[in-house]
């Protein structure tokens, strides 16, 4: 039907790349609201149409249909207005994978309130910091005694948080979510005036990961879910009716990607498996059972299905896999396809954005590739001058023509810091700082954070190249390549490694993997230094920590 799609897209079928490329159009309406104009819209045309089918560890599955998280959002926005939640007002909500966060979310944006996601990994000292950097008025979490125990030893530091509202339970000093969707009633009129919501109000508030320093708080605007149609429609390939999954929690931006936005304009069904902890064979086992039709998952998840019998489990009802977060190794995908006979399809982007690169259907996925730019984004790679580097060279992945067409689903700015803003958006192009190299088809491929370029006696390497010669031993589930301090050479190549099943640290292993390493790629980029750890560290969104690893090295960036 893509009875939504067609609003706002004037073409949807492309014949080529190029034409998608250069034709594809989004039209982005003043007044556009997630709440009414997806949501709503689809309730009214086909009531009956499914919208989420979730389901948990502890054997709990529940399905609504558009028409539900319709009447519930409304019921919800009547609670928050209660509370006295209003347009430009900011709510944190730590929720896992609840059925209750589509809710929220979706409630939330009818009132035209600004919606803080988080993940239930925060501290007392994140959450603090949250709401106080965002004047957070109202905090929704679910019942989980850390979760919980952290927000409440936050509320002394975060003077402007006024409810606290409970998910899956009850508790003193809070408002049970359920007890809130028993009193209110599920009307709700559209806010009309100065209560209305326009597409350059803010609508959302991811704050980074923080690796460096404070997290930023990462601004979007209510066009920001339209910028997701090329995330979900074009890349993850969703198809209207059919089940799609993202295995993501909902305290990140990948949610934002794979779970809600592009997924429901373009008429899509979510699966949300509420996990208790990722198990390989456990989420195999949901693939096979619900007929997931399309897929995104980490690469890290991959290689870690990877250890498993994939081959025993009936996978064949998934038309695409796709993957974001970070590179994938080339050896992942090819025993991917070895395995279920499909290859994985991956894109790339930042919490800043929607998919920016990405191998769309009209392209034939190339291990070790990102893919293409998308369209509307204007994507290039860049020299530090600000000029486009020929193929073959790297150069910093940008996305330009800011000043001509800011493309919608781009962030519009940090949150409570114009300089910072006008910094990184309010010239011609938004520099991402990540390093890559474009191929004479037009394929770019990943080499690093600009600031993980390892540079060493004269040569420039890139971590994610060495990295991925790795991989494709089988003693290697996953690794970090960085540098560390040499006297001679000043920096070295060095390899913190997780070892597969079966296989212990020793010498001759490391010289095996040097060797090894050195017959895949270039000789002088093997790592001169080997380490084994039983898990890599890693951001609470599961990024690696490669400036942890070089600043116990003793190398200072």
């Amino acid at each position: 039907m893509d009875h939504i799609l067609k609003k706002y897209c004037p073409r949807i079928e492309f014949d080529s790349y190029e034409d998608f490329r250069d034709n594809f159009r989004i039209t982005v309406p003043s007044d556009f609201n997630f709440g009414y104009d997806v949501v709503d819209e689809w309730a009214h045309h086909d009531p009956h149409k499914q919208a989420l089918v979730w389901c948990d560890d502890h054997d709990h599955e529940q399905t609504f249909t558009f028409a539900d998280i319709s009447s519930l959002s409304n019921k919800m926005a009547q609670a928050f207005s209660a509370m006295g939640i209003s347009k430009g007002d900011v709510v944190l909500c730590i929720l896992r994978r609840r059925w209750e966060y589509w809710v929220t979310a979706t409630a939330l944006c009818k009132i035209g309130a600004i919606i803080i996601p988080a993940t239930l990994q925060l501290t007392k000292k994140d959450i603090a910091y949250r709401c106080n950097a965002a004047q957070v008025k109202a905090i929704v979490a679910v019942n989980d005694d850390y979760v919980i125990t952290q927000v409440e030893q936050a509320l002394p530091e975060s003077p402007t948080v006024c409810n606290t509202i409970i998910v899956d339970g009850n508790r003193e000093g809070w408002m049970s979510f359920s007890e809130l969707l028993e009193t209110y009633p599920d009307t709700w009129e559209r806010p009309t005036g100065d209560a209305a919501t326009t597409a350059s109000d803010t609508m959302l508030i991811y704050f980074t990961s923080g690796t460096t320093g404070n997290p930023k708080a990462v601004r979007h605007n209510f066009a920001h879910p339209l910028g997701h149609i090329i995330t979900a429609k074009y890349w993850q390939q969703v198809q209207e009716d059919r089940l799609h999954m993202s295995v993501t929690d909902s305290g990140w931006a990948k949610f934002g990607w794979g779970k809600i936005y592009g997924q429901w304009i373009s008429g899509a069904t979510i699966f949300a498996y509420d996990m208790d902890k990722f198990i390989p064979t456990k989420l195999l086992q949901k693939i096979q059972d619900y007929k997931i039709t399309t897929f995104c998952a980490p690469p890290t998840m991959y290689r870690f299905m990877l250890q498993e019998d994939v081959a025993s489990y009936d996978l064949s009802s998934v038309a695409n896999f796709a993957t974001a977060g970070e590179p994938l190794n080339a050896e992942v995908t090819l025993a991917w396809e070895r395995l279920t006979g499909k290859k994985i399809r991956e894109g790339f982007g930042q919490t800043e954005g929607p998919v920016l690169l990405a191998t769309f259907p009209w392209i034939e996925p190339r291990p070790g590739s990102m893919g293409k730019p998308s369209p509307l984004l204007n994507v290039k790679l860049l020299d530090d001058e600000g000029n486009e580097v020929p193929s073959g060279e790297e150069g910093a992945i940008c996305v330009t023509g800011l000043k001509e067409a800011y493309p919608p689903g781009l962030f519009v700015g940090y949150y409570g810091d114009e300089e910072k803003t006008k910094e990184a958006v309010g010239g011609d192009y938004y520099n991402l700082h990540d390093m890559a190299w474009r191929d004479s088809d037009g394929y770019c491929f990943f080499v690093g954070r600009d600031d993980d370029v390892i540079k060493c006696s004269g040569y420039r390497i890139g971590p994610f190249e060495v990295e991925s010669a790795l991989v494709e031993h089988p003693a290697v589930v996953e690794c970090a390549v960085t540098a560390a301090p040499d006297p001679i050479r000043g920096k070295v190549v060095k390899a913190t490694i997780v070892l597969a099943r079966g296989y212990e640290p020793s010498e001759e292993l490391t010289k095996e993997l040097q060797t090894h390493v050195k017959k895949t790629t270039a000789p002088y980029k093997y790592p001169r230094i080997v380490e084994y750890v039983d898990e890599l560290p890693k951001t609470v969104g599961g990024k690696i920590k490669r400036k942890l690893i070089r600043t116990n090295d003793g190398v200072v960036d």
